[in-house]
């Protein structure tokens, strides 16, 4: 049994790549049968594979057998002679300042520790492994946790064999074969009283609902659900490989300055071409919607499918709406696209306070509050100014010459440079974002149309409208930057003075 359990693990690693030669692997020991099983198993085979091992132990200042447990994995090791590194964590207080549940402070901090002393003693040229116990049966209760919670195809495929740094080496053991090695190397372990509790659902899973399944529904019901898994895991890799290339092609992620000044730049933000999305497979456009959201938010377990369903109902409506999600994210759909934002904070709208005199001679205090706008800047040429997350705009005067408008070709067509008449301006020429009874000259018979339904017509996302700066004279729009220019302060026969301005680099592009 013993030789057959080393082979079969050992077969298991190498299918994995779970460990190379010059790896150090820490290796996260309770003192409990799994762990026990677990670093036995991998101080025989180190000499043969050619890797360094140390062990880490993991007190959560809860039980009051803590100091025992830390005791005998410090005495293990010694009879092993591998390093033992004991680290002390207070579980529950981390849980209330963080609000989580205890066991997933735990998870956390364990890890936490794992990586803190795999830092601390990796030397140079090797690779960190972090080997947790978890056995088939974890899988399994894993496995129908998640499908009583009505998870998806990833929740089901359970506990990965690898995930990043971390390895787990006896996944492929089922409970009954640690057992069987331990009595057999003659290995003692501690054992937790927690886990005889039926206080947690895992618990309950463990000591009734799979008893109950290999006994009275299928004998080796825990060796099946672990070879499903296997399938699911598969099953998922070849559709996160279709979700991350149809991610690539329709999301693009939004520079937090891009958004908008109603937020703060510690948001976060997704844009999706979401007509085009929508022509896809019902099962990969689900999945993309899904990966924005777990780009947004900091535990996937919060997402639900009814939030995808909400998300997907949006984007089948007719017009522009919005709906808010878990964590501050908000969902705008806006024309063709939809738009995902997280909200770090509002932005707090600025509170003046003044003081008037009263009628009795006393200071009374008054409060208005009033939304924050933006910087205007009067342009004079030659001049540069440089818009955080915009880009450049940069403007110059030119002289006409003789035969200037000879060739048609010198007037230039580029997206980003643009020629005005500079003795049509009648006011300061400003640079600002938009305001209430902005306008543009939109043809020859001198027709105008506002800024703001010019905006709707183009389709230019609500929540870039107010950030974008325009160019402008008075109420008159010469330039929506990126877009067109007005027709009343173009180049002609008549000119004399051409005002050239440049616009370049910045969040859309600019001259590039």
């Amino acid at each position: 049994m013993t030789d057959r359990t080393y082979t079969k693990v050992k077969k298991f690693i190498e299918k994995y790549h779970m460990i190379e030669a010059r790896d150090v692997v820490a290796v996260g020991v309770s003192g409990g049968a799994d762990s026990v099983c677990l670093l036995h198993l991998l101080w025989k085979m180190q000499q043969e594979m050619g890797f360094r091992m140390l062990v880490v132990h993991v007190d959560h200042s809860v039980r009051a057998e803590a100091v025992q447990d830390a005791a005998y994995v410090a005495s293990l090791c010694r009879k092993l002679a591998v390093p033992f590194y004991l680290r002390k964590v207070d579980m529950n207080g981390y849980a209330l300042q963080k609000k989580l549940s205890p066991e997933e402070a735990g998870r956390l901090l364990r890890y936490q520790a794992f990586e803190e002393v795999l830092e601390e003693q990796r030397q140079e040229g090797e690779s960190g492994k972090i080997a947790v116990a978890h056995n088939s049966n974890d899988r399994a209760e894993t496995m129908l946790f998640h499908l009583f919670r009505g998870s998806g195809i990833k929740g089901l495929s359970s506990i990965q064999p690898v995930r990043e740094s971390v390895i787990r080496p006896v996944l492929c053991l089922e409970r009954t074969e640690i057992a069987h090695y331990l009595l057999e190397n003659q290995l003692s372990y501690c054992k937790d009283h927690t886990n005889d509790e039926d206080d947690h659902t895992r618990n309950r899973i463990r000591h009734h609902i799979l008893p109950y399944a290999e006994r009275e529904v299928c004998l080796g019901a825990v060796a099946h659900m672990g070879q499903l898994a296997e399938i699911l895991l598969e099953t998922e890799g070849y559709l996160d490989r279709q979700t991350r290339r149809l991610y690539e092609k329709y999301v693009q992620e939004i520079n937090p300055e891009e958004i908008g000044r109603s937020y703060r730049p510690e948001m976060a933000g997704v844009c999706v071409e979401s007509a085009e999305l929508l022509q896809e497979d019902c099962v990969l456009y689900k999945r993309v919607l899904l990966a924005c959201m777990e780009r947004l938010t900091p535990y996937r377990k919060d997402i639900t499918g009814q939030h995808i369903a909400d998300l997907v109902q949006l984007l089948t409506k007719e017009g522009s709406k919005e709906i808010d999600l878990p964590y501050g994210i908000r969902a705008y759909k806006e024309y063709d696209r939809l738009y995902l934002v997280r909200e770090a904070q509002k932005a707090a709208k600025a509170e003046k306070v003044t003081y008037q005199a009263a009628g009795n001679g006393k200071l009374i205090e008054e409060k208005s509050r009033e939304k924050a706008s933006g910087m205007v800047y009067q342009m004079k040429p030659p001049m540069e100014i440089f818009l955080p997350g915009e880009g450049t705009f940069a403007i110059t005067l030119l002289e006409k010459e003789s035969g200037f408008f000879e060739k048609e070709e010198n007037i230039p067509q580029n997206r980003y440079t643009k020629w005005f008449d500079y003795d049509k301006i009648t006011t300061s020429l400003l640079l600002r974002t938009r305001r209430q009874g902005d306008y543009l000259t939109i043809d020859a018979a001198m027709h105008t149309k506002s800024v703001k339904q010019y905006m709707i017509n183009e389709k230019i996302p609500k929540m870039q409208r107010d950030r974008m700066h325009l160019l402008v004279d008075g109420s008159h729009v010469l330039w929506v930057p990126g877009y067109r220019i007005s027709q009343h302060y173009k180049v002609d026969e008549s000119t004399e003075r051409i005002l050239q301005v440049r616009f370049r680099g910045g969040s859309n592009g600019g001259t590039n």
